[in-house]
């Protein structure tokens, strides 16, 4: 099996270079990978003590950054390397300021394991929600090195819980981990039902994270003016088959202004928008001055978002006729009911709140068009829902310090 899954690595990553000849983020996945060592080498320290954190993207990356965060407050003898598996995340938080290294997790090859754990001689090691590298883990192993699995989440499909060859040996990546920190009961009892019983059922470290993001987020004037006294919808992370929902509706209302934050804010996608949407403006190009004159604001730049729901009523999270939503939780903490597409079924943080009347799923235009006329123009209706949401949340704060009391028995 072990030379079954090394094949398998070495054939993406051949797979990956070719590619790299005419995809971006295929160049940027290898390219950042490149003389890794060498670079690494560079900038340890030799008598330094390093926490190493792993995160697959960006969104693990936040949902790992108050644990982050809180260990550098609490621990700052220690430094810390921070590595990615995607484009998507190191190439946003390559600057990260919390971290003293951060770098692409080097192929998941013997190694590439034997060389980085050498060279960083971690302390102690946290991966970040779904991140199992067989080499990496036998390695931590081996060298007595602990790893600890936060916010850990387990569905049953997954290979871990199969009984053919695959699931048994893709078992013994979980045996060899030092503790889970499972987000939710289910995934507490799929690890006990397979005999692993080294977990703490703390919750999800992204509460944290949005509480701390409510609780700091920036006034931004111009969006009040933008705003003018208006009710807002603020449709967040927002794809094709999203936004062309919304444009139906958002185009027939005269008192309603909207902020649309597209996934995808490249120059052509930000023109498609522009011609889709009515009275519109590019957030690049607004001005207080005239701010009122639009109806639809589009965010053509990253990292605004988790401070724009502060100004809305109600959210609108892209993804859900795709693979699936994305972060419903950084509009929840503002008490915004949230509203997505079908395809949420695995977020159980949708699921929940759904059931709790704070999130509606719709599925197609007419269930978008009555689900936020109910909520818009319905106060009392928006009122419960937005106190779901915040009662949601609140209940769910406090995994962080959970996780940091455990692992350093404080």
């Amino acid at each position: 099996m072990k030379f079954l899954y090394q094949a398998g690595i070495y054939t993406y990553l051949a797979a990956i270079k070719t590619t790299a000849l005419f995809n971006a983020k295929a160049r940027q996945f290898v390219k950042g990978r490149k003389n890794w060592k060498k670079n690494l080498a560079a900038n340890i320290e030799t008598n330094a003590k390093y926490i190493w954190f792993h995160c697959a993207s960006l969104g693990e990356f936040e949902q790992g950054r108050p644990l982050i965060e809180q260990v550098r407050k609490q621990f700052p003898r220690y430094r810390i390397v921070l590595t990615f598996f995607s484009p998507s995340g190191y190439e946003i938080r390559k600057n990260y300021e919390q971290a003293d290294i951060i770098m692409y997790l080097p192929p998941d090859t013997r190694k590439n394991a034997r060389a980085f754990i050498k060279m960083v001689q971690p302390e102690t090691a946290f991966f970040i929600k779904y991140e199992y590298w067989h080499f990496y883990i036998d390695e931590l192993k081996k060298k007595g090195m602990p790893l600890y699995m936060v916010s850990a989440i387990f569905r049953k499909d997954q290979q871990f819980f199969k009984e053919n060859l695959w699931g048994k040996w893709y078992r013994q990546m979980l045996e060899k981990i030092t503790h889970f920190f499972v987000q939710d009961e289910n995934s507490a009892n799929l690890l006990k039902s397979i005999g692993i019983n080294n977990y703490t059922l703390s919750g999800d470290t992204r509460f944290d994270r949005v509480a701390a993001i409510a609780e700091n987020a920036p006034e931004i004037p111009v969006i009040d003016k933008f705003k003018n006294g208006n009710l807002m919808l603020v449709a967040g992370s927002t794809w094709k088959p999203d936004e062309e929902l919304l444009a139906a509706f958002i185009n027939n209302q005269n008192n309603l202004k909207t902020i649309v934050a597209p996934h995808e804010v490249t120059p052509a996608n930000i023109s498609r928008l522009e011609q889709l949407f009515n009275e519109s403006v590019r957030y690049s190009q607004l001005n207080e001055k005239d701010a009122a004159n639009y109806r639809v604001l589009i965010i053509d730049s990253i990292g605004l978002l988790s401070s724009l729901y502060r100004y809305g009523e109600v959210a609108y999270i892209g993804g859900g006729f795709g693979v699936g939503i994305h972060n419903i939780l950084e509009a929840a903490t503002f008490g915004l009911p949230v509203v997505f597409g079908p395809n949420y079924e695995k977020f159980r943080e949708a699921v929940n709140l759904k059931s709790q009347g704070g999130a509606f799923a719709i599925s197609d235009y007419s269930s978008l068009e009555n689900t936020l006329q109910n909520i818009l123009f319905q106060p009392a209706t928006r009122k419960s829902a937005s106190e779901s949401c915040k009662s949601y949340v609140a209940k769910n704060v406090g995994s962080t310090q959970l996780i940091v009391k455990k692992v350093f028995n404080m």
